[in-house]
């Protein structure tokens, strides 16, 4: 069974890791096509996505709100810094309420081996070692590994082109 891997770096930095059986091309279009995202990055249980924007492009901006069942809203906004199709996304990212006092700064690197499979490889940059350690505490890891295995989920589903 596949599982994500969360290991601090440094004093500011999660390294995350994750392998998907789908070439990089395709892993790549579910991570930045809003009609994809919204399939899988849907949030915790009981959480769906409200609204999912994606400018792709160097210097665009992305915007997620997920809403729960009691009407609570969660939001996510953020710039892309550099895009390079299908190998590499650098973005920064900043929650509405923001519990990492500030902006983040995140690398996600696409790698694919000969049989077509996928590595994803997150750094997240936290502004401080303490925001840092609330986000290794917080059950992101969990949180994470649920949309990945959607995502696995929705990949074994699609076409091998996209």
């Amino acid at each position: 069974m596949k599982r994500i891997e969360v290991n601090p770096v440094g004093d500011r930095e999660i390294l995350i890791s994750r392998d998907f059986d789908a070439p990089r091309d395709l892993v790549f279009d579910c991570w930045t096509k809003p009609h994809f995202v919204q399939q899988w990055l849907s949030g915790p249980d009981g959480w769906r996505f409200v609204s999912c924007e994606i400018d792709l492009r160097e210097g665009g901006h992305y915007r997620y709100v997920w809403e729960n069942q009691q009407g609570e809203r969660m939001g996510l906004t953020g710039q892309l810094k550099e895009v390079v199709r299908p190998e590499k996304l650098v973005s920064s990212e900043l929650f509405d309420e923001d519990w990492t006092d500030g902006e983040a700064l995140v690398t996600a690197i696409f790698s694919e081996d000969d049989a077509s499979r996928t590595r994803l490889t997150q750094t997240v940059r936290y502004s401080s070692s303490e925001a840092r350690e609330r986000a290794l505490v917080s059950g992101m890891a969990d949180g994470m590994e649920a949309g990945f295995a959607r995502l696995d989920r929705m990949l074994t589903e699609m076409p091998k082109a996209s």
